[in-house]
């Protein structure tokens, strides 16, 4: 699934959601938080524009298209990204597994 038009917001963000604080070949994700209508590179990104503590998506909101894919521009339920073995499901693209290390920052545990 798509959404139009996708806010993105970063830190030196390029055309591949990678940031200034985090740019592997593996860093292309964005992550809309609970409390804004945008995709950030990272939580520093949101944490140095947004002006606001970041709100944790709650679990029984895990349907909500919040992770977007910077190699093939689809947005994932939080559920899919979750499930997806840091494999996005729509293009294949390989995800960095240390995200992982992150999730209680963005989603419910």
């Amino acid at each position: 699934m798509s959404l139009a038009p996708i806010a993105l917001a970063g830190t030196a963000m390029n055309a591949r959601t990678q940031c200034a604080h985090y740019h592997s070949e593996r860093d292309i994700i964005a992550l809309r938080l609970k409390c804004c209508d945008t995709f950030y590179g990272c939580i520093h990104c949101h944490e140095e524009a947004a002006g606001h503590a970041p709100v944790v998506w709650p679990k029984a909101e895990f349907a909500t298209h919040a992770v977007y894919c910077g190699n093939c521009h689809t947005t994932l339920s939080i559920s899919s990204y979750l499930a997806c073995n840091n494999t996005c499901p729509a293009c294949q693209a390989a995800f960095n597994p240390g995200c992982a290390n992150h999730y209680p920052l963005y989603f419910e545990q």
